[in-house]
């Protein structure tokens, strides 16, 4: 999950534990140029758990390579930490960069970069010998393996240059996972394929996660970040929260962004109620942790638990909408504390303004949500 400045800084050995696999902590990235200094990055906090997969999305511009260049030690933060796999990259030098990327990260570039002059097979191969990590006799079997699983043991004695980019593309994967590493990222890897190359790409990369290993990918394009388990969206150089992204997908980055930045969140503990029915509302809430039952009261009868709305989904839209007063009460889940993200319908109209089709869905969704009551009501 992402983390707004939230935590303590701990190693991950020592907080979040031993499934966070990228733990990035207050990075900013600057730039200084003629022109002055470009802030890059705005105090990103990102931690993603080992076996996501996870988009990284943003226009061009947006930071999102800079993003992942903390992520592979390509670049290093100005100021903050970047840990991954509980190791603190920040902190090393270029010589133990090279050696740790070599049996840790798998990089898949937008152009490939396979080596002209060496076969796919030699291009396999390459990353181990680097290593060191196979015995010598096992690299060219692992390679020729590799090559077979992504459908190219045909090709292997080829040059580059002697098959079509979603092939290259192929092997630039096959090259990437040579040595076994647990991370592999990914930039823009289907910006240069045909939509059919781009479907095989995606599922060798969803075989990976199913092997367990954590894979990022960086796009431009919303359709293709829709089919990972999870998207980060970058704009101006920041992360925008993913709760009021997944809440309010129709809103631009620039939008969301905004909406980012006004979200207030409130913490509730197990079974305190958020709104109470027959009271006046004058806010929207986004489910952020845990989870929050919607109760209708029943007329001499217990309540009754209508439905249970987890991370990412919202309340509140049905009183905006529909006379402000509430028709059901929202509490936290009998077990579990529940954070939300709060906007005042103040700000919830202001945002609308900007955006009629987030108006229309929402005001859809209340809607429905209102003829839902009114038969649940019916039916008590």
């Amino acid at each position: 999950m992402f983390h707004h400045n939230s935590r303590p800084k701990l190693p991950p050995s020592e907080g979040a534990g031993s499934s966070v696999m990228v733990d990035l902590r207050a990075v900013d990235k600057f730039y200084t140029s003629a022109a002055g200094d470009f802030h890059a990055l705005k105090a990103i906090d990102l931690q993603i758990e080992a076996g996501e997969f996870v988009s990284i999305i943003g226009r061009s511009g947006s930071g999102k390579s800079t993003l992942i260049n903390m992520i592979t030690g390509i670049d290093r933060p100005t100021t903050g930490e970047v840990w991954i796999n509980g190791t603190p990259i920040h902190q090393m030098s270029e010589n133990q960069m090279a050696i740790w990327r070599g049996g840790n990260l798998g990089i898949l570039f937008q152009f490939f970069q396979l080596l002209p002059s060496l076969t796919l097979l030699q291009n396999v191969i390459l990353p181990m010998d680097l290593a060191g990590k196979y015995a010598p006799r096992e690299r060219r079997a692992r390679a020729e393996r590799l090559l077979d699983a992504v459908g190219l043991a045909e090709h292997k004695h080829k040059l580059p240059s002697m098959i079509s980019g979603g092939q290259q593309q192929r092997a630039a994967l096959a090259r990437a996972l040579a040595n076994d590493p647990p991370l592999i990222v990914a930039d823009e890897p289907t910006g240069n394929l045909d939509s059919k190359t781009a479907d095989t790409v995606f599922a060798l990369f969803n075989e990976q996660v199913a092997q367990g290993k954590t894979v990022i990918i960086v796009t431009h394009d919303s359709g293709l970040a829709k089919r990972s388990n999870r998207t980060a969206l970058i704009a101006d150089g920041e992360l925008v929260n993913e709760y009021v992204a997944k809440a309010l997908a129709t809103l631009t980055f620039d939008q969301l962004l905004a909406a980012s930045h006004k979200v207030k969140p409130r913490l509730y503990e197990a079974g305190a109620i958020i709104l109470a029915e027959g009271r006046n509302s004058d806010a929207f809430y986004i489910v952020s942790k845990g989870t929050v039952e919607v109760v209708l009261p029943r007329h001499n009868q217990s309540d009754v638990v209508a439905l249970e709305l987890g991370p990412g989904k919202y309340f509140g839209e049905m009183e905006f909408f529909h006379e402000r007063r509430a028709r059901a009460s929202v509490r936290a889940c009998a077990t579990c504390a529940v954070e939300v993200l709060e906007l005042t319908y103040d700000q919830l109209n202001e945002l609308l303004g900007q955006s009629e089709l987030t108006r229309d869905t929402l005001r859809k969704a209340a809607d429905a949500h209102e003829e839902e009551h009114r038969g649940r009501e019916a039916e008590a």
